[in-house]
């Protein structure tokens, strides 16, 4: 019997983890600075911020494309080329749990994200979080590997929007690059990042 003990695995997320999926990227996400902008009380980002993951990303679980770690410390959330978020179901949740002076920035936000897609068919990861606890441990390195074997068995482009500049590098070893920086009103910087086709 061998274990690994440094190498976290990563498989396809079950439907009937959406609920602990989306726990998990929100934990992920408790210090991110694009999230805790839109969402800065506590309580507003842990009751708003799962319903937010589900319409944004949830459609992975439509295509076997949300990976989660073993232990489901860890998710990602990943959407087919032609598949994208969930837009009747983002607009309300928005509406409801984010602060009516910040809504309309936020449109544009999405809006300036939705410029950067490459217009090649690609595939897109809205969302990948690692619970606190357990970053830094290769979790989010197995998230990424294990999809990216499918992007590129496809020999597909892949896209991301970093909201965190500490999760650069990451993304870099795996060979994304950042094609531009986001900037809208006082909202932290997004970069988005481009990964050609291998």
């Amino acid at each position: 019997m061998h274990t690994h003990l440094h190498s976290a695995d990563a498989d396809i997320a079950r439907v009937a983890d959406r609920d602990r999926v989306a726990a998990v990227i929100s934990l992920g996400f408790s210090t991110d600075p694009v999230a805790r902008w839109m969402y800065p009380d506590a309580f507003q980002f842990i009751s708003g911020f799962p319903a937010f993951v589900l319409a944004f990303g949830g459609r992975a679980f439509d295509y076997d494309a949300a990976y989660c770690t073993s232990d489901l410390s860890g998710a990602a959330l990943w959407l087919p080329p032609g598949i994208g978020p969930d837009e009747e179901a983002m607009g309300p949740r928005l509406e409801r749990t984010v602060d009516p002076a910040k809504l309309e920035v936020t449109q544009v936000v999405f809006e300036q994200m939705a410029r950067y897609h490459p217009h090649e068919p690609h595939w897109y990861l809205p969302l990948i979080g690692v619970d606190p606890v357990r970053q830094r441990s290769g979790q989010g390195a197995a998230l990424m590997r294990r999809a990216l074997d499918r992007v590129d068995r496809d020999g597909l482009a892949a896209y991301l929007e970093s909201s965190n500049p500490r999760n650069i590098p990451l993304y870099q070893r795996h060979g994304f690059e950042v094609v531009a920086t986001i900037e809208v009103a006082d909202v932290p910087p997004l970069f988005p990042m481009v990964r050609r086709p291998r």
